[in-house]
């Protein structure tokens, strides 16, 4: 079993035990799921750099990137660097984040919050709501089509905006839909976490103009967001490139100085 597939199966289990402790209705009641959220895609469109900055811990290929970091401080350090908003993992087991993260985050700032994760039921994205996303994560390689209209369709109606990713040419025949704001291209490759530009620069020209082109992963300088800007991407989700560093803000208000 890869580890795409591992990561999955566990997340089915943590979905049902959290279905199990807390009705949906909970979540509902809450605070913040009454919030109007803020649009990622304009942020990105009015910008000149397209930055989406990543708050993580740890990853599946990296047992470490910055365990002791401060989620609040992180998120202001980011928001006053000038990025376009912060994608904030909520992944447990495998990226050492979790929903308070979320919370901790969306009480420390103002710009869009993307929730990163696998999202494989409506719960968690009434989940996301309730905590103060912005913005959900579908990720098309664990996704039916039905299933990826069911989600965005939700999420659109909760007022959320949606980020669909692809790794290939037959996840994004399979995903193409009105319900979507931004189509991600991920340079790594899920199941043996090898990375390549050259996938987001193969896709682009698949993609239609409708939606925001977002780049993922193995974007470390800014040579390669202005080559990738050479076909039409406007979005650019960088984590490790800040996270492994001791000041993450300090590391992105420096990257974004160079961009411009």
């Amino acid at each position: 079993m890869d580890i795409l597939s591992k990561i999955v199966a566990d997340k089915r289990k943590e979905v049902d035990l959290k279905k199990s402790l807390i009705p949906t209705s909970q979540y509902e009641a809450s605070v913040l799921f009454d919030r109007e959220t803020k649009s990622l895609p304009n942020a990105l469109k009015r910008s000149g750099t397209g930055i989406i900055a990543e708050f993580k811990r740890r990853s599946p290929s990296k047992a470490s990137i910055n365990q002791n970091a401060n989620v609040g401080q992180v998120a202001i350090g980011y928001e006053n660097a000038g990025v376009c908003g912060m994608s904030v993992l909520t992944d447990i087991k495998y990226f050492g984040g979790s929903l308070e993260d979320l919370i901790l985050a969306r009480a420390s700032v103002k710009m869009p919050l993307l929730r990163k994760e696998f999202i494989i039921s409506e719960y968690q994205i009434i989940e996301a709501k309730a905590h103060g996303a912005d913005v959900i994560l579908l990720i098309a390689a664990i996704l039916s089509r039905a299933e990826i209209k069911t989600f965005s369709e939700l999420a659109k109606s909760l007022g959320l905006n949606v980020l669909l990713e692809v790794h290939n040419e037959e996840e994004l025949h399979k995903s193409i839909m009105p319900s979507l704001d931004m189509l991600g291209v991920n340079n790594r490759n899920l199941k043996t976490f090898e990375v390549s530009l050259e996938t987001s620069k193969s896709l682009s020209k698949l993609i239609p103009n409708d939606f925001v082109k977002v780049s993922e992963s193995g974007i470390s300088s800014f040579e390669a967001i202005n080559d990738l800007k050479e076909y039409g991407f406007e979005g650019f989700l960088i984590g490790e490139n800040f996270m492994k560093t001791n000041d993450p803000g300090k590391s992105a208000t420096s990257f974004i100085q160079q961009l411009k």
